[in-house]
């Protein structure tokens, strides 16, 4: 993957970002990235785990509501490959839906060897409005099992009138009816949740927070670049520094970790990261935002975008119930896990 090639991409879209309708151009930026192959990442634990999120980490700098649509489709090829199944993975752009809230549940209602028909509700569909395909988790016999559905379709209802938030309205989360929906099932009973892979994705979700904080401080690293000095603003660069090079320094580590175990089980390194870079995200938007003040909200499309958009996507974490399972698991490692 050339960055240069990506940044250079990116810039040619630039201008059109700025509306206040931005899905069309994103969904045409997402068109133009799969043209020029660069949607094509070397996928997780294959040894260029690290190059796969830097690519991921830049997009969202970029653009948070491209990066979930980017990081969705990037997802869904790498898990097709994981499941035997990168011969499904033809030309449109792909989603990945897993989300499972109490008050929405796909179910598959009817099976002739991989074709089901799906009966129910899924929440959280990102991208649902624009995007060609997804890989969805639906249930059959109490297990989860991974479903690949064409968009659209007359027997989807969409439900497009619960996105409340200003922050990724342009990512296109709705929720989606099925009556006797065609899809059709990818691996086995269980497979989308025991695969390494799994893990391995939710470590790139956090290069993306990383990046989108990372675009947030280049713009207190060149306030702090002016002639006339500002001490306090100086101390909020080393704070955001200090966060950001811990949160570095931890994806780098867990990058390195998941490479040399492709096959084993990352939760607890990668909850591990994703609380370590979580934590500076939040430091990051606190620090830059005093130190800069009203203007840059007010008057940079971009910065005001990230900061509306990156506490809700930040939100993709769950918080507390991530650190006690983090917690717990710490409790059963032996002494000495945090020596140098």
């Amino acid at each position: 993957m050339e960055l240069t090639r990506l940044d250079s991409l990116l810039q040619r879209f630039a201008h059109r970002s700025q509306a206040i309708d931005r899905a069309p151009s994103l969904m045409e930026l997402m068109h133009a990235l799969q043209g020029e192959q660069l949607d094509l990442l070397p996928l997780p634990g294959q040894g260029c785990t690290l190059e796969r999120w830097r690519v991921l980490a830049r997009v969202a700098g970029y653009d948070l509501s491209l990066a979930k649509l980017y990081e969705g489709h990037t997802d869904a090829l790498a898990i097709l490959a994981e499941c035997g199944a990168a011969q499904h993975a033809c030309n449109g752009i792909w989603g990945v839906w897993a989300a499972e809230p109490p008050d929405a549940r796909t179910y598959i209602v009817k099976r002739e060897r991989e074709h089901v028909c799906l009966q129910g509700r899924k929440a959280w569909c990102s991208g649902a409005l624009h995007i060609d395909r997804a890989l969805l988790t639906a249930w059959e016999d109490d297990q989860p099992q991974l479903v690949a559905i064409e968009l659209p379709h007359p027997s989807q209802r969409i439900e497009d009138n619960h996105w409340q938030a200003v922050g990724m309205a342009a990512s296109a989360s709705v929720a989606i009816e099925f009556t006797h929906s065609p899809g059709l099932a990818i691996g086995a009973h269980g497979q989308y949740l025991s695969r390494p892979g799994f893990w391995q994705g939710g470590a790139g979700i956090a290069a993306c927070w990383y990046g989108a904080a990372e675009a947030l401080a280049d713009y207190l690293r060149e306030h702090c670049r002016k002639p006339r000095r500002d001490p306090h603003a100086d101390a909020h660069l080393g704070a955001v520094d200090a966060a950001l090079y811990g949160a570095r320094a931890a994806l780098r580590e867990c990058a390195t970790w998941i490479d040399q175990h492709p096959q084993d089980n990352a939760s607890f390194e990668v909850r591990r990261t994703r609380a370590q870079v979580e934590q500076a995200v939040e430091q990051v938007i606190q620090h830059v935002g005093r130190a800069l003040g009203a203007t840059p909200f007010c008057r940079s499309s971009h910065f005001a975008r990230l900061n509306a958009d990156l506490p809700v996507y930040l939100r993709q974490s769950h918080a507390e119930r991530d650190l006690a399972e983090l917690g717990r698991q710490l409790a059963n490692v032996g002494s000495g896990a945090w020596q140098l």
